[in-house]
């Protein structure tokens, strides 16, 4: 497992950005940065959430937390076309309260078509007939 410091070179590094770039956001000088980033210096908890934040991802993935539940995926990888699940995530908490609530009922409403379609296709093939395909949009 990666250290803290190892982590937060390799962000900066594959975000194409200058230890003075990242050092600018966190209002610190590019020598502290790069203490950080050498392990000369231990990093403050307000740095980490700056640099979650700055970075989009978890506070938790930079401090190496691993959980074992259901829900721990990589959010990091790709999910769909060129997005991650965690750039559809970031790009919904910052939707207005109102237009999340919509999402999730959008959400429920494309469930509960894909259940009444794989119902329509359970019952026809129990009736002996060949399931119906949708037409792609």
């Amino acid at each position: 497992m990666k250290e803290l410091r190892e982590l937060i070179r390799d962000l900066r590094e594959d975000h194409d950005l200058k230890q003075k770039e990242v050092a600018k956001y966190l209002n610190v000088s590019q020598q502290t940065y790069s203490n950080y980033e050498r392990g000369c210096r231990d990093i403050p908890v307000r740095v980490v959430v700056e640099l979650a934040k700055y970075y989009k991802v978890s506070a938790d993935y930079l401090l190496g937390v691993e959980t074992d539940y259901l829900g721990n995926t990589n959010l990091a990888r790709p999910y769909l076309d060129n997005l991650s699940l965690h750039d559809i995530l970031y790009d919904i908490q910052k939707l207005k309260r109102e237009n999340r609530k919509d999402l999730v009922r959008y959400i429920g409403y494309l469930q509960a078509v894909a259940r009444h379609e794989a119902e329509c296709r359970k019952r026809q093939t129990a009736a002996g007939r060949k399931p119906e395909r949708k037409e792609a949009r």
